[in-house]
């Protein structure tokens, strides 16, 4: 409001009854008394200019009267800028691509400047031999060159290279008759009948399966499972392990190629094995059982049970060196999942489909997970598909709610109808038995290669299923899994090779893993093949 202005005026004014005034004269002096005269104050209004609202301040055409004030920002929007000319446009096809085939240096030509390595450098792309062809457990090089499969390639190839003809023809009769559908749009006859066959060879009541494409894909929906069916987060892992190549799946495993996804994802916690790397948990399987699974306890206790959806293991480790577990172990670990509310989930997608002896290795140990994960065998190597299977509460769990996983490949139905084949001709031809039977082989010659190398300290293996620990001259690791390779081990590779054998090599674990189909006879030769490799080692490594 204007405030009231200054005084105008002062004005003395007398009181009603006037003035009084009394003289006396003392000693010739004159002394005056008067009443007071009241003094009053006059105020004439007077009003400030306004003072301007903030909405006045704040105008696209600026303050009234300084107009370079306030006015309607203007960003400093910079000029298109020119971009050179780029030809996008799509280049004419080769004629070469409808040649029935390539010479090599084609072949070899075309993959070293298009293609694109995964886990290691690029550059190596020209050193691969180019293999042309497989039959039973031997593959063919370009040069006629013939070698023994002995890890089934990345451990999947279970059946070997000569594929039996129910396998074929259903995959051909249904690329004629329905070569795709997406999974949310319909139902194909080959997804029930997989999903019926699955449920019937699965024990306990495993019986509800989805089908990703590949292993990684298929752990990363059963983490996603786990997490929408508890409504909890934290899932515990394992610092050797392997679970795939996604973020989630990454982060959640423990060996070195966790490395270049780090910290991508939240919620992944990890453990240690019965069988770390640098240290001991005791003397014997039942010091280091015990311990490690105090050490579980109190890592759930330490995260917080409430948080933690699931715990997911390797039943058996496979890449980081085919661990086996101690007894009683994995009982333990879902007996500490029971006590806590934690799902179990166990990673079968390496020995699942009687790589062990059994359909699924947690069948050798009492218990039951529950979601477990599969692939490799599932097909044998021929179609990329994989499994999740989830017990019947976790079923109910999502009659009603959104799994919230999906892909577009989900259930194809041609990588189906493969393994629905590959699957049948397993239990047709009794695959389990035949693993049993040649387990004793298996770690015979497994045994002997500890005894007769000093660049193989220990050996590890179930049923066909084996790895062995490479050291070198100062029985150390003949390489750490995060290392680049000495020249021993890079000289070895080629020496593998020389003696006929294709292996999935680690340094410094020698995975041991042939085909499931391999006889009596191969396996042994595998093993004298190898021995002569190992022995060069030797050689190279004491010189």
């Amino acid at each position: 409001m204007p405030a009231r202005a200054a005084v105008a005026a002062v004005v003395r004014t007398s009181s009603r009854r006037g003035s009084r005034t009394s003289a006396r004269h003392a000693s010739g002096a004159a002394t005056v008394r008067a009443r007071a005269t009241p003094v009053r104050v006059v105020y004439e209004e007077e009003y400030e200019p306004a003072r301007p609202s903030y909405s006045d301040l704040s105008r696209t055409a600026g303050v009234e009267g300084h107009p370079n004030v306030n006015a309607r920002y203007v960003a400093d929007i910079p000029l298109p800028q020119a971009l050179a000319y780029m030809n996008n446009a799509s280049r004419p096809v080769s004629e070469e691509h409808w040649d029935e085939a390539w010479e090599k240096d084609q072949i070899m030509d075309a993959a070293k400047e298009n293609v694109v390595m995964t886990w290691g450098p690029t550059a190596p792309v020209a050193d691969l031999a180019l293999m042309v062809r497989g039959e039973g457990v031997y593959l063919f090089d370009s040069e006629g060159n013939k070698y023994l499969d002995w890890t089934s390639q990345a451990v999947c190839a279970n059946l070997g290279y000569s594929v039996p003809p129910a396998v074929t023809q259903a995959m051909a009769q249904q690329l004629n008759t329905l070569p795709y559908i997406y999974g949310g749009m319909g139902m194909v006859e080959i997804r029930a009948r997989m999903a019926s066959l699955m449920a019937e060879l699965a024990p306990g009541d495993l019986n509800n399966w989805l089908f990703p494409q590949g292993g990684g894909e298929a752990n990363e929906a059963a983490i996603r499972m786990a997490r929408r069916y508890t409504g909890k987060h934290k899932i515990l892992t394992m610092h050797r392990s392997y679970h795939g190549g996604s973020a989630t799946t990454l982060n959640a495993t423990g060996d070195f190629r966790r490395w270049f996804s780090d910290g991508e994802v939240s919620g992944i916690v990890k453990m240690y094995n019965p069988q770390p790397i640098g240290f001991s948990w005791g003397e014997s399987n039942e010091e280091a059982c015990e311990r490690c699974l105090l050490a579980m306890e109190d890592a759930i206790l330490s995260e917080g049970p409430q948080s933690i959806a699931a715990v997911m293991l390797e039943s058996i480790v496979g890449a980081n060196g085919v661990l086996v577990p101690p007894v009683g172990y994995m009982e333990g670990v879902r007996a500490l999942c029971d006590q806590y509310g934690i799902l179990l989930i166990c990673d079968e997608v390496m020995t699942g489909f009687w790589r062990t002896g059994e359909m699924f290795a947690f069948q050798h140990f009492n218990m039951l997970p529950d979601i477990v994960t599969c692939a490799k065998g599932l097909s044998a190597g021929y179609f990329p598909v994989s499994a999740v299977g989830c017990r019947d509460h976790i079923r109910a769990h999502f009659e009603t709610q959104p799994l919230g996983w999906g892909a577009t490949y989900q259930a194809h139905p041609v990588g189906l109808a493969v393994a629905y084949e590959v699957l049948k001709h397993s239990v047709a031809n009794d695959l389990e038995s035949h693993v049993k039977d040649l387990q004793g082989v298996f770690l015979e010659g497994m045994n002997s290669l500890v005894e007769n190398h000093k660049t193989v300290k220990r050996a590890r293996g179930v049923g066909l299923f084996g790895c062995l620990d490479l050291v070198g001259k100062d029985g150390k690791a003949i390489q750490r899994l995060d290392q680049g390779s000495p020249e021993a081990v890079r000289v070895f590779r080629k020496t593998l090779r020389d003696h006929g054998l294709v292996s999935l090599f680690r340094p410094p674990f020698l995975h041991c893993a042939p085909p499931l189909v391999i006889t009596e006879e191969e396996l042994r030769d595998g093993f004298s093949r190898l021995d002569r490799a190992l022995t060069e080692l030797d050689r190279m490594v004491e010189a």
